[in-house]
């Protein structure tokens, strides 16, 4: 059981790791300046293909959940992420990105009646203060708009992630549908968007095909699959302390493959960042284990009836 739970977390962590990468291939291989239209480029088509891999659509109230689960993970965070990365210095946007775990604790106990923790809380300060050693540049005054834009891209994804875990998956739907359903609605909200605000699309070359292909497949359509997947699987709050890695992943790759450097501040931020990513992921004693499947909402109901036992990590 321990080797399959570990086993799910590096899986899971594939996700933020890879999103990591994006920065680099944007600016190394993407037009400049047009950020709706890459997020559009990066959720529809990855959305299309899942669907068509998947073949199952909404059903009912899914419908609704599915519109929202993709304005929030998707439609709304990717155009507030790069809104925020366009107008913060230093990689401010990464830092405000960072407490995503405070947020999700917050929501967990609201929507889950997950009981943050004191060792949540102080992991998750930790995490938010290496990532800010890494980042964090000097910088003058801090544009409000790009602040704002940051911190509800955070309350988006962090909201989305809870209820993800909250509304669990209709019976006899597996997380490559779900992703599907998320990436495809959340990519039709963005396209009129780009649209109205950046015009007709830019002109490609083949460098910047490859970008697009490199994000709309491993960055997005596999990322997010990882990421849907670990959030049925794990508990919110496990889930959202992988998303450190995406900066210093970040920095890893400016390190080794942009020329960029690291002072000793850094590392000492990327040590403590990585530390508290992984002290999220232990288990406390009294947590309850995990099956390595989620059950469907009738497949929980009968083991509820037949042991007479609430798994916390499982309520939906």
């Amino acid at each position: 059981m321990a080797a399959n739970r570990s086993a799910l977390i590096a899986l899971t962590a594939l996700a933020p790791i890879s999103w990591g990468s994006t920065y680099a291939v944007t600016t190394e291989l993407l037009p400049p300046d047009r950020p709706l239209f890459t997020a559009a480029m990066r959720a529809l088509p990855a959305g299309l293909l899942l669907l068509a891999l998947a073949r199952v659509l909404p059903r009912g109230v899914w419908w609704g959940k599915a519109a929202v689960l993709g304005a929030l993970n998707i439609g709304a965070f990717f155009p507030l992420l790069f809104l925020s990365a366009y107008r913060l210095p230093g990689g401010m946007a990464a830092v405000v990105g960072s407490i995503g775990p405070l947020f999700v604790a917050g929501l967990s106990a609201l929507l889950l009646g997950d009981r943050p923790t004191l060792r949540t809380l102080l992991t998750g300060i930790a995490a938010a203060l290496g990532v800010s050693l890494v980042v964090l540049r000097a910088a003058g005054a801090l544009d409000p708009v790009g602040v704002l834009a940051a911190l509800a891209s955070t309350a988006s994804m962090s909201t989305g992630t809870v209820l993800t875990k909250r509304w669990g998956r209709p019976d006899g739907v597996g997380p490559l549908a779900l992703t599907a359903w998320q990436l495809t609605a959340g990519g039709l909200l963005i396209v009129p968007v780009a649209l109205l605000v950046e015009g007709a699309p830019p002109a490609l070359d083949g460098r910047a095909v490859g970008g697009y292909l490199y994000l709309a497949l491993a960055n997005t359509a596999v990322a997010y699959w990882l990421w849907f997947r670990g959030i049925g699987r794990l508990t919110a709050t496990q889930v959202t302390f992988l998303g450190p890695l995406s900066p210093l992943t970040a920095a890893l790759i400016g390190w080794t493959a942009l020329g960029q450097t690291l002072t000793p501040v850094q590392l000492a931020g990327m040590a403590l960042a990585f530390g508290a990513t992984v002290f999220g992921q232990l288990k406390p004693r009294t947590a309850a284990v995990v099956t390595a499947e989620p059950f469907s909402n009738s497949e929980r109901i009968a083991r509820k009836d037949s042991m007479d036992v609430t798994v916390p990590a499982l309520r939906r």
